[in-house]
């Protein structure tokens, strides 16, 4: 292996490779989750929460073995893969759809509610699956949903998620070079659904809601996750909006996707171009983001 490889953030180099080897070599009746943990451990490799990156080194080990680098022993267990048989949101549900037409100061009082792990998740997933373009896909790593309620009304559904990996003008925006990206990530939102519900009719709801959810966002996080939220962000598909709502709540715009997704090898475009839009939750967000958090 001549040149390093660059696996999830990681740099791998010709002696990560001979280190794989002897723990291999060292432990032959080791399962592939087995090895895996213990590469962990030798390389001090942990997520944010601090457990061990296990299932990110076995896609590492793998990929290294597919390459002829390493030899794995043969494939014990093959786990079940819960999204190959996931059930789409129940969309059955009864809700007052009579239009709700207005000015935004005659609304009942608005509610933001975090509904994930509660009662209130089942009609959110719902919602989205039955009146979003985009229908629900499940979402990865951290992640909260929150259901806007007029009284006990629903009006509008806001889901957030994870950051993307690497994004080009967020990147440059905050000042992050590789590595500190990998160690901040964790304190970036994505804002992946965003519904108003199509019986409200209520001019400036959606920057109103936007506006309320930077002031809770971080708090409602960190009860979840243990940590803040210092900058949120969303793509928006200029094909089929113009992001009114979020500039009319200051958030930025930063540039523009490649529209060549995470797993282009051909460099050509192949999704929609898409604005990249940013919202800082605080003046020294660069200072939060970029700081070390080496000791």
């Amino acid at each position: 292996m001549n040149e390093p490889l660059c696996y999830r953030g990681r740099t791998i180099g010709a002696e990560d490779i001979a280190s794989i080897r002897q723990i291999i070599a060292q432990n032959p009746r080791a399962s592939r989750r087995q090895l895996s943990v213990l590469v962990c451990q030798a390389w001090g490799w942990r997520q944010t929460n601090g457990a061990w990156r296990d299932m990110v080194c076995r896609g590492l080990m793998l990929a290294l073995a597919r390459a002829g680098h390493i030899e794995l022993p043969l494939r014990k267990f093959t786990p079940p893969n819960p999204l190959a048989r996931r059930v789409r949101p129940a969309t059955d549900f009864l809700l007052d759809q009579s239009l709700l037409r207005g000015p935004l100061r005659a609304l009942p009082p608005l509610s933001i509610r975090q509904v994930r792990r509660t009662d209130e998740e089942a009609l959110f997933n719902g919602l989205i699956e039955r009146y979003h373009y985009l229908g629900y896909t499940q979402p990865v790593g951290e992640q909260l949903k929150h259901l806007v309620c007029a009284q006990d009304r629903p009006v509008a559904c806001l889901a957030w998620s994870s950051g993307p990996w690497h994004m080009g003008p967020r990147d440059r925006f905050i000042g992050w070079s590789p590595a500190v990206r990998r160690r901040r990530l964790h304190l970036l939102a994505y804002n992946t659904r965003f519904l108003i519900l199509p019986w409200v009719e209520v001019p400036h709801l959606a920057s109103h809601i936007l506006g309320r959810m930077a002031r809770q966002l971080s708090a409602d996080w960190e009860t979840v996750y243990g940590h803040p939220i210092h900058y949120l962000e969303t793509f928006v598909d200029r094909a089929r909006f113009k992001g009114t709502c979020y500039r009319a709540a200051n958030w930025l715009c930063l540039g523009k996707t490649t529209g060549r997704g995470i797993k282009d090898k051909q460099h050509q475009v192949t999704l929609s171009v898409k604005d990249v839009l940013g919202y800082p939750l605080a003046k020294d967000f660069r200072a939060k983001l970029c700081e070390s958090e080496d000791p």
